[in-house]
């Protein structure tokens, strides 16, 4: 069953660390784990299988014709989607649009690409 969380950690360029960093999961987890002496409690089962997008069952290795769901309709979509979410700053950037008003966040992009351009010209 480790095997599968392996593949899947693979699969999405991240590390167990990660994982638990992600999921409130102790490293402690997933090393016992990893070590076979025991198997995490469903609670964090389904934690581990929700970061990834699956179930349960494809986690513990019984439900072998699941597959990681496709989310999107192209692979670069996919890789910016995946680059965004591990960018802490880009994923703080949509929470800020998410939860301020339109014209403050309208205010706040634009003076990063004021600042930008400023900064561009600098290095000309």
């Amino acid at each position: 069953m480790y095997d599968i969380f392996e593949k899947l950690c693979a699969e999405k360029g991240v590390t167990p660390y990660r994982v638990c960093k992600e999921t409130g999961l102790t490293t402690s987890t997933i090393s016992n784990w990893k070590a076979g002496r025991y198997t995490p409690k469903t609670d964090k089962l389904q934690k581990i299988a929700d970061f990834f997008g699956v179930s349960i069952e494809f986690l513990m290795g019984t439900d072998e014709k699941e597959e990681s769901p496709i989310y999107y309709t192209n692979e670069e979509t996919a890789k910016l989607a995946q680059e965004m979410f591990e960018d802490e700053d880009m994923r703080s950037l949509f929470h800020m649009k998410r939860t301020m008003p339109p014209e403050r966040f309208k205010a706040h992009i634009e003076f990063m690409k004021n600042l930008y351009n400023q900064e561009k010209k600098e290095n000309l």
